[in-house]
């Protein structure tokens, strides 16, 4: 998930655990910032989405224990039906799926229509939302584009309906496409999509920024900001059970064991907010949250020099997963910056004077693989064989600097650089970045912001240089440049506001089709584009060493299932 997201690094402070202090049966989750929203039209940062797939559902899900993803409906009663050569999708509902009781409704029962799919795609083009995930469906369903034209208020909202988005019956929608889409059926298994009802929409005047109505195995409890977020569980969830098969690791590793077996099994959820890499640690190691990754300090006592786990650990009865992501870092510029953006051999200096290895030592523990592309491993058309235009090489960065017009830094005036949180670890980064640039002459103000303002500040438009980062939505490259589409500017997933003619005609003819020679070619040809403007310097692709103890049952990192909580189960 998502642009500007922070990784799920689990952390927690304890102030607030009376509620579930005497239930042992509560999952522990932490989390390394504050959540940023509830919205599911704009929760779109990891830290959000961890919480939020377990309220809201989707019309479609991956399954749990399948490699390679494999979609299967969850709302959705089958697959859809395609027809016009791709361009309509008809989708049949689930019937007797109920939202959480709640004053919206009058406490009374409500089941998911397909009307309330219609109206969250609707929320999404609907300007006053500001949703960052307009960018999903923007120029894809008919008259669509044409709705976020003309809808200003919310009773044009609720009366302007869209051709391409029709609810049949209750039980039946069907979406109409402006020309084939193949990802869509992504798109419907992401939590944007989440159907939302017309009652939760006029009752919280469209900000569901901090009230949830979903459909999912959990229920919004209490959350408090700064501290963390208890949902509990939903009793009147449908019937749905553990996964039967899955994979050869499943199997392998006791993964089937509750084949069969009704959803959820926890009682609760209880996420904690903990910004510092050793307190997750401390917290860990007393038992005050199930999982953790492994945090850059202390990943010597976690690790031997072989790669496996301490006997210290093994003793405590902690295991580890190790797992390639589909996240990866890079540096990001404002194009529309005046000093950066304008000068490409700035750029350049900048991307040559920063040492990525060192960088990936300092902060992954080398576990880290350093970047060779715009695109990461795992999807359709990486090529492992690709370079980057630049590398370490300070000589060539004060030459570049030079060109530039600003010879040793002078009359450069001090560039600042957005920290996306207020953890030591943010700061860290940040101050390595900033002794980098010294070498060269180049000044650098660190910002620390927490990490809502840093989100809010990437919204706006206000940030000048920063790390950014993302998790894929989906295995498609598609889902990689559509961060640098010029229509996508914030608040959609392009803060770089990075603007190229040639870029977005070749994206256009991209994300329409299917894998195969003519795609990966011009991923190339993207790829060629974007080096040559450097609107991205590329750092290093993740990969996680999670920490998890004995008593936690079923878990399985992954970086696109987010609804992973109903599986898990505790001793």
């Amino acid at each position: 998930m998502k642009l500007l997201f922070l990784l799920l690094l689990l952390t927690s402070c304890f102030k607030s655990e009376q509620h579930f202090s005497n239930n042992k049966n509560i999952v522990h989750i932490p989390l390394s910032d504050e959540i940023s929203s509830l919205d599911p039209a704009n929760a779109y940062d990891t830290i959000s989405a961890t919480v939020i797939y377990q309220v809201y559902e989707t019309l479609y899900e991956y399954h749990y224990l399948k490699r390679p993803y494999t979609l299967q409906p969850l709302l959705a009663s089958d697959m859809p039906v395609i027809e016009d050569d791709g361009k309509k999708y008809t989708i049949k509902i689930k019937p007797d799926i109920y939202y959480q009781n709640t004053e919206v409704f009058g406490d009374k029962p409500r089941a998911v229509k397909a009307q309330d799919f219609v109206n969250q795609i609707k929320r999404l083009a609907f300007i006053p939302t500001r949703s960052n995930g307009w960018w999903l469906f923007e120029d894809k369903i008919v008259g669509l584009n044409e709705f976020r034209t003309n809808a200003k208020t919310m009773d044009d909202f609720e009366k302007m309906s869209v051709e391409g988005l029709n609810a049949v019956d209750d039980q039946t929608l069907v979406i109409k496409l402006i020309r084939p889409f193949p990802q869509i059926i992504y798109a419907l298994a992401m939590g944007f999509s989440a159907p939302v009802p017309m009652e939760a929409i006029k009752h919280y005047d469209n900000n569901l920024n901090t009230f949830m109505v979903g459909t999912g195995p959990f229920i919004l409890d209490q959350w408090t900001p700064m501290s963390g977020l208890k949902l509990k569980r939903n009793e009147k969830y449908r019937t749905s059970r553990y996964p039967s098969e899955g994979d050869r690791i499943s199997h392998q590793d006791g993964l089937l064991t509750d084949a069969g077996k009704n959803l959820p099994f926890v009682s609760g959820v209880q996420y904690h907010i903990i910004k510092e890499a050793q307190t997750r640690w401390l917290n860990f190691k007393s038992k005050k949250i199930d999982y953790l990754v492994i945090p850059k300090d202390n990943f010597g006592r976690a690790i031997d020099d072989s790669g496996r786990l301490t006997e210290e650990l093994k003793k405590d009865k902690i295991h580890l997963q190790v797992f390639p992501t589909l996240t990866y870092w890079w540096l990001s510029f404002n194009m529309r910056d005046p000093i950066l953006g304008t000068n490409l051999n700035l750029r350049k200096a900048i991307a040559h004077a920063i040492d990525v290895d060192r960088y990936i030592k300092t902060f992954t523990n080398n576990i880290g693989q350093k970047a060779n592309s715009i695109y990461p491993p795992g999807i359709p058309g990486y090529n492992p064989g690709a370079q980057l235009p630049y590398s370490y090489n300070l000589e060539k960065a004060k030459k570049l600097l030079a060109e530039a017009g600003y010879p040793d830094g002078k009359g450069l005036p001090v560039l600042k650089y957005d920290v996306r949180g207020a953890s030591a670890t943010n700061r860290q980064q940040a101050q390595f970045v900033k002794n980098e640039l010294a070498k060269i002459g180049i000044e650098v103000e660190a910002v620390t912001n927490t990490y809502p303002g840093f989100l809010d500040k990437a919204r706006n438009g206000s940030l000048q240089f920063w790390q950014d980062g993302w998790a894929l939505d989906y295995r498609d490259s598609e889902n990689v440049l559509q961060l640098l589409y010029s229509r996508n500017h914030s608040p959609g997933p392009n803060a770089t506001f990075y603007k190229n003619p040639e870029f977005d005609a070749a994206f256009e003819k991209l994300k329409f089709l299917p894998d195969g020679p003519e795609k990966f070619e011009l991923m190339e040809k993207i790829e060629n584009i974007v080096n040559q403007d450097l609107p991205w310097v590329m750092q290093y692709y993740t990969r996680n060493y999670i920490l998890i103890h004995d008593h936690l049952k079923n878990y399985r990192h992954s970086d696109l299932i987010y609804n992973n909580i109903k599986y898990l189960r505790l001793n």
